[in-house]
């Protein structure tokens, strides 16, 4: 059983930053594929990044060259910085884990992922 609580959200102006954190509980976490989703007043969850428990980054196109995902896993703590925000980015940001040691996932797919945190806000003003 794994636990994701997510931290650092905000209310950040556009053009500006933020890094959000994703602390999980248990000792899987660096056999763990990570992502981040985010979800909009009226819209469906949508990805954002990815992080393979082997290292590889992913990214949708919407935030490529913004934003940088990456993991701790001494600390079992996956980030999220996120620079030159967009108003557009305003959303609740949630953190998921993929299952431990699975290769075969499609990281950017909602169904990849079996635990999830409970979100935290990012609000981009102008």
């Amino acid at each position: 059983q794994v636990q994701l609580v997510e931290s650092g959200g905000g209310l950040v102006q556009a053009g500006g930053s933020l890094r959000v954190s994703c602390a999980a509980s248990g000792r899987t976490f660096s056999s763990r594929a990570m992502g981040w989703f985010r979800q909009a007043p009226g819209k469906e969850r949508e990805f954002v990044t990815a992080i393979s428990w082997s290292g590889s980054t992913y990214y949708a196109d919407s935030v490529k060259g913004r934003f940088t995902i990456s993991r701790d896993n001494s600390k079992n703590t996956v980030y999220l910085q996120m620079n030159s925000l967009k108003p557009e980015d305003t959303a609740v940001y949630y953190c998921a884990a993929g299952r431990p040691q699975y290769y075969g996932s499609n990281l950017y797919s909602t169904e990849t992922y079996v635990y999830w945190g409970q979100g935290t806000q990012v609000t981009v003003s102008s």
